[in-house]
């Protein structure tokens, strides 16, 4: 699905569905330097659970135009405009890792339009090493393995090379796209305010070897929200929906159906 809002054509993955407003919508938000692609084996998976399924390309991620927004707030409110726009009510928000971030903002400000939310390897604060910041915004191919070294538990698994790699792709990408997302997420202080409010059925899955949120930080931040629910995915590091995505939809399945 494309559509424009001042001028600006916005991508948002549908599955091929469209949405059906008798069907609760699912809002898929992708981390930093990244693209609706990494949820592509989610997807399908809820749109045949009868659901609506969008994943949205941020301003100049994916096929959505740019630039890029340089902070959570001003994604947050660009969000808003998005679901406005589409005139979507009752969301359920799912976002992995910078996209928990922009959760946590967009519903301390926009709280009635959000029915339930899941986080995916995310905290309420996401500092980012300056060494990585620096790299990135040198455009320095060496941020990208740097995220995938702090990132993954096992990543030579992946057949056909690391998928991480074939979005961010050129110095453009990640000083750009990935830099500018970087710093938004190390510049966000809003986050434990905005999750002692969330009030809403929540879930958080984490993996077990995570780098970047590791389970201590998992545990205050779910603390920090009444009505959550936890689930620890072993053997499994930060890009959960690629490296558990089975284990990590059929769990997000049955939280929706409780």
């Amino acid at each position: 699905m494309i559509f424009q809002i001042d001028n600006k054509n916005i991508h948002a993955s549908d599955a091929g569905q469209g949405v059906d407003p008798k069907k609760d919508t699912i809002i898929f938000l992708h981390g930093s330097g990244l693209s609706h692609i990494v949820w592509s084996l989610t997807e399908q998976f809820f749109s045949n659970k009868n659901f609506n399924v969008l994943s949205i390309d941020l301003p100049g991620h994916g096929q959505s135009d740019g630039p890029c927004l340089e902070s959570i707030e001003k994604i947050s409110d660009w969000l808003e405009g998005v679901f406005n726009f589409l005139d979507l009510n009752d969301l359920i928000l799912v976002g992995h890792s910078q996209g928990c971030l922009e959760i946590l903002e967009y519903s301390h400000k926009f709280k009635n339009r959000v029915k339930k939310s899941v986080f995916v390897g995310g905290s309420d604060k996401m500092p980012v090493h300056p060494d990585l910041i620096n790299l990135a915004q040198n455009g320095d191919s060496d941020a990208v393995k740097l995220m995938m070294k702090w990132g993954y538990e096992g990543s030579k698994k992946f057949i056909g090379g690391n998928p991480v790699e074939k979005i961010i792709q050129s110095p453009r990408d990640i000083s750009e796209i990935l830099a500018v997302d970087l710093v938004a997420c190390n510049n966000y202080s809003n986050g434990s305010e905005a999750a002692k409010n969330i009030g809403f059925p929540t879930l958080l899955i984490f993996g077990e070897f995570d780098k970047m949120v590791n389970l201590d930080a998992g545990k205050k931040f779910s603390n920090l929200i009444d009505n959550s629910i936890t689930h620890v995915i072993k053997g499994c590091g930060h890009m959960i929906m690629i490296e558990k995505a089975f284990e990590m939809r059929e769990k997000i399945l049955e939280f929706l159906k409780s």
